[in-house]
């Protein structure tokens, strides 16, 4: 099973790579929307309440060490998170793709989508009245948000690459 993660993960980094190929920095301006630079000065351009969820996410994420030595939902969901930051640096590194908002949501869809079906399946937030319960149904709801302008972005993001022009 593990094996099979490993080359579905292997597979869509190399397909999300492939098609991020034509991107370059010179097409995008700074800011949090799907078709614009999400670095340093898109983070600082962006609105507050994004800045503030970023930090509450970030946090979020990172609770989950606190479970990891114990519970496969926390492996799954940190690891889901560490894949997509190493996946982001190298393919940013290696192929000098640019932080665009929509790759960088594809990766999230990529790299978080395991642990969030874990998280669901399992549901120990429905099951568990304790500290570790309460993350996992924090950590859920966040994955969940944050899906919601995942999915939109990774999707214009994937239409511009094309260039269909479905979301334009």
């Amino acid at each position: 099973m593990s094996n099979t993660l490993n080359r579905l993960a292997s597979l869509s980094v190399s397909t999300a790579a492939f098609i991020a190929f034509s991107a370059t920095a010179q097409e995008y301006t700074h800011g949090n929307g799907a078709l614009e630079l999400f670095d340093s000065e898109g983070i600082a351009n962006s609105p507050t309440w994004v800045r503030i969820w970023i930090i509450f996410m970030l946090a979020s994420f990172a609770a989950g060490l606190l479970f990891v030595r114990r519970r496969i939902e926390a492996r799954m969901v940190v690891g889901g998170f560490v894949l997509g930051m190493l996946a982001l640096m190298v393919l940013q590194g290696a192929f000098g793709l640019p932080p665009i908002s929509g790759f960088i949501a594809l990766i999230h869809l990529i790299a978080w989508t395991p642990g969030l079906i874990v998280l669901l399946r399992r549901r120990t937030f429905l099951k568990e009245r304790s500290l570790y319960g309460a993350w996992t149904g924090l950590i859920t709801a966040v994955i969940l948000f944050s899906f919601v302008f995942d999915i939109r972005d990774a999707a214009i993001y994937l239409d511009h690459i094309a260039g269909v022009g479905l979301f334009s």
